[in-house]
């Protein structure tokens, strides 16, 4: 394969046997290595290529490049490649599921680099592995081993897998322009065959045949439900009793203010864990800066307060009468906003707890008849017992007469004495 490519390049170039000759003179130059043995089944190696491919924007965007991601059966050499179109946790899970499905099974452990998406923390000895991917592995029974850092040679198969993929596919199509990662991997997967199919040079078969007689019949089952990806992270409850998570916010039960909780996100839900304990439940949203709130998750004042909008109090003060409906009224639109007298109408609905509702229907009547439409006018009448008083009587009573009360002339320049 790379005297195929270096003939492309060089036409006039070195011969076949030319070729291998100076290949083995530098091979002479390189370091012993461990030969590894894979057994039928054991593992596949996976990784991302360092080529990429470009895919345009059928309406003039920018070109986005698509990773190559390969997967390599240690056995076999048999081969899987997808393009993604980047490198983050979900689509590195999307490309595991797809390679198992391609293989029709499982084999007992992936190797990987150690890349962020598959690794939280790199280390020599004890490397902790993400936790999303993680409960993938777990879910279809396959362990993960992730090399050493620095160390390609563990991973050897997958990167010669890699060189393999870039020179019969990657290198393939680099004449051709892609509008979409649909179409991209159509033709990858047309190439992919052409590669497993295609007879070794120095022993009988080719890919796909040593996979059918040793990988395949190795492999474990598929589970009967593939994976649903999720990501976990880690939140602070505001003091809003809500959390954020991607630019949205989900309650919590208001106790947990402050607390730190872990939030587990599917497609479709969102699950709240404190402490181990599921806290709350959301469906997933998808409109930024919306807040999904369970009424339950409030404080009592807060339902309370919550559960009387302009609508439910004027019902209410229908129920009570036309005089306190017109009263409520009459606070609510005084008001630059009605949510301003949401306090007031409170109020008078407190008293209508205390005092008969003909009463405070009377008080009502007073407050509208007088102008006096507050919570503290009526609260005044109900202590005075004002409204026991029938309007009429306070409209007909006659002036009062004293000796030091003056009438209006007293106050009239032409007929008072005091104009000289």
């Amino acid at each position: 394969m790379a005297w195929e490519e270096y003939r492309q390049a060089h036409p006039d170039g070195y011969g076949y046997s030319r070729f291998c000759e100076l290949y083995q003179q530098w091979r002479r130059q390189l370091d012993v290595v461990l030969r590894q043995e894979h057994p039928a089944g054991e593992k596949l190696c996976v990784d991302y290529a360092g080529a990429t491919i470009p895919v345009h924007d059928p309406h003039g965007g920018p070109v986005r490049p698509a990773s190559i991601f390969v997967a390599v059966l240690g056995a076999s050499n048999y081969t899987y490649a997808e393009a993604t179109g980047s490198q983050e946790l979900e689509n590195w899970i999307g490309s595991h599921i797809r390679a198992f499905e391609f293989l029709g099974g499982l084999p007992k452990l992936v190797v990987i680099d150690n890349t962020r998406s598959g690794v939280s923390r790199a280390c020599r000895y004890e490397p902790d592995l993400n936790r999303t991917y993680h409960e993938m592995a777990m879910h279809y029974g396959v362990g993960v081993l992730p090399t050493r850092p620095y160390k390609p040679r563990d991973k050897a198969k997958v990167e010669n897998g890699v060189q393999v993929v870039q020179r019969w596919i990657v290198a393939a199509l680099r004449h051709r322009k892609f509008f979409s990662l649909a179409e991209l991997n159509q033709a990858i997967r047309e190439l992919l065959e052409k590669l497993n199919q295609r007879s070794f040079r120095k022993r009988p078969g080719c890919r796909a045949t040593l996979f059918a007689e040793l990988d395949r019949p190795a492999l474990g089952p598929l589970p009967t439900e593939r994976y649903e990806f999720h990501q976990w992270a880690t939140a602070r409850v505001n003091i809003d009793y809500h959390v954020e998570f991607e630019r949205h916010y989900y309650s919590v039960p208001y106790a947990l203010t402050g607390q730190v909780v872990e939030i587990r996100a599917t497609m479709t839900t969102l699950e709240i864990f404190h402490r181990g304990e599921r806290v709350a439940s959301h469906v997933r949203s998808r409109q930024n800066y919306q807040a999904p709130t369970v009424a339950e998750h409030r404080p009592k004042s807060h339902q309370q307060h919550l559960a009387w909008p302009p609508s439910r109090l004027l019902r209410w003060a229908q129920s009570v009468g036309p005089a306190t409906a017109q009263l409520f009224a009459t606070i609510l639109e005084s008001k630059p906003h009605p949510e301003m007298g949401y306090r007031s109408c409170l109020g008078i609905l407190r008293l209508g707890q205390r005092y008969s509702t003909s009463r405070l229907e009377a008080a009502a009547g007073r407050a509208v008849a007088t102008g006096a439409c507050s919570y503290r006018s009526v609260k005044s009448m109900r202590e005075r017992s004002l409204d026991r008083q029938p309007l009429e009587a306070s409209a007909t009573r006659p002036p009062l007469e004293h000796p030091n009360l003056r009438g209006a002339s007293y106050f009239d320049p032409l007929d008072s004495p005091r104009v000289q």
